[in-house]
């Protein structure tokens, strides 16, 4: 059996979550570490040294000197995504970014269209899409014995001084708990009940005295009519054992913090299957199956059409905390997602033997699949 050698990655942002991101490729037989950039150099230096790669205080420096970079995570706030990220991808560089992809559209779709004429891949890191426990939920989902879906519940809520930190500055952040833990409610949202047609948002009392929001409720409605509420707060904590929990008209499944399980209306007794969540488990996953798609061997199970549909329900999300009334949102990702589905080699050679009908390609909003043009490239 012929031994792979490992993607070359460089990460740029020495944060807490770039931790995590780094600590991972000790255990990845897909990918090696090799540079950390960070505008602080002895976040930088710290980071590398922990790592056992090289550190620079840019992450154009990184670039000029690792030639040889297939993938870059970029873990460095919001607003400066768009930048980095275009930065590598006309450099033909494969992008994983941390989440919010982007804090508007425009510059979203401008990464997407960048990414797709360069060729290299681009998706957005979200960690609880790749839980074990998530993944299994959403095939005990799919499977039917949960019946027709009715409501959807999520939570991330903790107590934490947001005081000092720069997701609390909306220069940097592009706004509070909405779009920073937000964005992780509505992928996993989408994961589970497909598009999502519109949102309300109402804000809880500030409690931090911050310039952005700390608490928010959310209500949802799918485009199959499934109604969700979210609720998420830097300043209490429910005291939850799960985080997602869906409810069916023949039973309910519960995604927990340390156990997960699920239990049909006919039974009084629920059925574990799985551990919970595994932060580490969740970012190795990931990064694996960031680097597996790279090599054309796997597909991302968040593509950038997810990333963008993502944007664009915070988009609407924060239009409606504005107006206050429940906001449309916008379904830019699913075209961008049938455009490279009727692109793909795939459905060029059917459009040649069979008619067109309206029924053909991809379903643009199921999340699942890499487009064609991108997923043998590497970052």
């Amino acid at each position: 059996m012929t031994t792979q050698t490992p993607l070359k990655f460089g990460i740029i942002g020495a944060g807490a979550i770039a931790q995590t991101h780094a600590q991972v490729f000790e255990l990845s037989s897909q990918a090696q570490l090799i540079g950390v950039a960070d505008i602080r150099p002895e976040a930088a230096k710290a980071m590398a040294e922990s790592s056992r790669c090289k550190s620079y205080t840019s992450y154009q420096k990184m670039a000029e000197e690792l030639t040889d970079l297939d993938a870059v995570i970029i873990c460095t706030p919001p607003t400066t995504h768009p930048e980095i990220a275009l930065y590598f991808i006309h450099r033909g560089v494969h992008v994983l970014c941390e989440k919010p992809f982007s804090i508007d559209l425009e510059s979203a779709e401008t990464m997407y269209e960048a990414a797709r004429k360069n060729g290299v891949l681009l998706t957005m890191a979200s960690k609880f899409r790749y839980v074990t426990d998530v993944i299994k939920a959403k095939s005990i989902v799919q499977s039917g014995i949960l019946g027709d879906l009715v409501l959807f519940e999520n939570a991330f809520t903790a107590r934490v001084d947001m005081g000092s930190r720069w997701n609390a500055n909306p220069v940097l952040s592009g706004g509070g708990v909405l779009i920073d833990n937000g964005t992780h409610s509505v992928d996993v949202m989408r994961y589970f009940l497909g598009p999502l047609a519109e949102i309300q948002v109402v804000e809880g009392k500030r409690i931090q005295g911050l310039a952005v929001e700390d608490t928010v409720r959310i209500f949802t409605k799918s485009t199959q009519g499934v109604v969700g509420n979210i609720d998420l707060s830097w300043s209490i904590n429910k005291e939850l054992d799960y985080f997602i929990r869906i409810y069916g008209s023949n039973g309910t499944i519960s995604v927990g913090w340390k156990e997960s399980k699920y239990r049909q209306a006919s039974s009084q007794d629920w059925v574990v299957f799985g551990n919970g969540y595994s932060k580490v488990q969740s970012f190795l996953s990931q990064l694996d199956n960031f680097a597996q798609a790279i090599r054309g061997e796997a597909q991302l199970l968040i593509t950038a059409e997810d990333a963008i549909a993502s944007v664009e329900a915070i988009n609407a999300a924060y239009e409606s905390l504005r107006q206050n009334h429940w906001t449309s949102i916008s379904h830019l990702s699913e075209n961008l997602a049938l455009r490279q589905a009727e692109a793909s080699p795939k459905a060029q050679l059917n459009n040649k033997t069979t008619a067109p009908s309206p029924s053909h390609g991809a379903s643009p909003s199921s999340g699942n699949g890499t487009p064609k043009s991108l997923a043998g490239a590497g970052k």
